[in-house]
């Protein structure tokens, strides 16, 4: 009788200790998964639809070589209106070309950047654009800056493909000290957080930079987080006097 309750007891912890590593190694606690769905808003924003012109520029180094950047018309057959922007009739028939002429083959790189940091609201999950890149091998990078003025940039892939693509890069959470990573929010001030696009940087291929190369862009967005946009206090005042 000793020896099957001793066996029955061993099963019974055994089974307790398996159940609790099943859901840790598993699916998240969802009581925790609960309680941060409660605390997210996520939608995604136009950031930009590349409609103005003069508003976003390019440089290289005159050793290298030299930018034009303009708006043509033009659109990508596969892009899809955000929900919330149907119906409201919003201009979106241009997008941003850039040349580059080269004047020597080497390592080199040139940037798009806008005439002024452009800021996206809420809590930035990822960014994304389409591109067509010409099926070269250079490399495009979004160039970003933190609630601290920090910069930073992420590698979005290469441009070797046809026609147009969506590009997407994922924006890293920050550690839980606040201070260190990209930093999106500081829990001194409820008014201004997020992060700044700074703008693009393509590294380009040595073999394949010569003559002229052409680069277009479209409907820059967000995933963000507009839990606090949201639930921000009215009455509070504004800093940046």
């Amino acid at each position: 009788m000793k020896k099957f309750l001793t066996i029955a007891l061993i099963l019974f912890i055994g089974g307790f200790v398996y159940a609790q590593q099943e859901r840790e190694i598993g699916a998240p606690d969802p009581e925790r998964l609960g309680i941060e769905t409660a605390q997210q808003l996520l939608r995604e924003v136009s950031v930009d639809k590349f409609e103005h012109e003069g508003l976003w520029r390019s440089r290289m180094s005159p050793d290298d070589g030299y930018t034009t950047t303009r708006l043509f018309v033009g659109s990508p057959a596969g892009k899809q209106a955000i929900p919330e922007e149907e119906g409201m009739e919003i201009r979106d028939i241009h997008v941003l070309g850039t040349r580059v002429d080269f004047l020597r083959r080497g390592y080199s790189s040139f940037t798009i950047y806008p005439t002024r940091p452009v800021p996206v609201e809420g809590i930035t999950k990822t960014v994304s654009v389409w591109i067509a890149g010409r099926n070269f091998n250079h490399e495009i990078y979004l160039l970003i800056q933190d609630f601290f003025g920090r910069n930073y940039e992420f590698f979005m892939g290469k441009l070797n493909f046809i026609g147009w693509q969506k590009m997407t890069v994922a924006i890293p959470p920050a550690p839980d000290d606040g201070l260190s990573g990209v930093v999106q929010r500081n829990y001194h001030y409820q008014n201004n957080f997020g992060i700044k696009i700074m703008g693009f940087r393509i590294d380009c291929d040595p073999m394949e930079a010569m003559g002229s190369y052409y680069i277009y862009f479209d409907d820059l967005r967000a995933e963000t987080d507009l839990f606090s946009e949201h639930h921000r206090d009215p009455d509070d005042m504004v800093d940046g006097w």
